[in-house]
């Protein structure tokens, strides 16, 4: 892969984990469930559930039938929502100093970076289960009906 950020990857896969398990219902999904079906750690993937939670797409619930669910519809989150909520936690950019880097690199960069948000602002989570569905995968849940007029 080109570009390459572990975090907001793993933010896009975590959203997706439980909007295809258990969506905005009332059931939830535990950290440790959605670790072991994303085959990651329960230990990296908790400061993402925080981050993902702070920023409102996830439902977090405490206590022993606690767990998480998803904040909003999935069809009102867009993956530069989840993105960038894992990126502006995640710190800065390193920043080069050299003249060439400012007046060409950086700007091409940053080009770069225009295009892949307008791309991430076009897809919803909702999309991605479209995706999985036709990729034959059945979700476990129903989600509940949300209608906008």
């Amino acid at each position: 892969m080109l570009i390459r950020h572990d975090r907001p990857l793993l933010a896009i896969d975590i959203l997706l984990d439980v909007a295809f398990h258990v969506g905005r219902g009332e059931e939830v999904t535990g950290a440790g469930d959605i670790a072991d079906r994303l085959g990651a750690a329960r230990r990296g993937i908790e400061p993402l559930l925080q981050t993902l939670s702070r920023a409102g797409l996830l439902d977090s619930l405490r206590g022993p039938r606690g767990g998480y669910r998803l904040g909003r519809a999935p069809r009102d989150m867009t993956l530069l929502d989840v993105v960038s909520a894992a990126i502006d936690e995640e710190g800065g950019e390193p920043e080069s100093t050299g003249r060439l880097s400012e007046v060409v690199t950086l700007p091409f960069w940053q080009e770069l970076e225009a295009g892949l948000r307008e791309k991430l602002a076009a897809i919803s989570i909702d999309d991605l289960l479209r995706r999985a569905a036709a990729k034959g995968l059945r979700r476990p849940v129903n989600e509940p009906l949300n209608f906008a007029i």
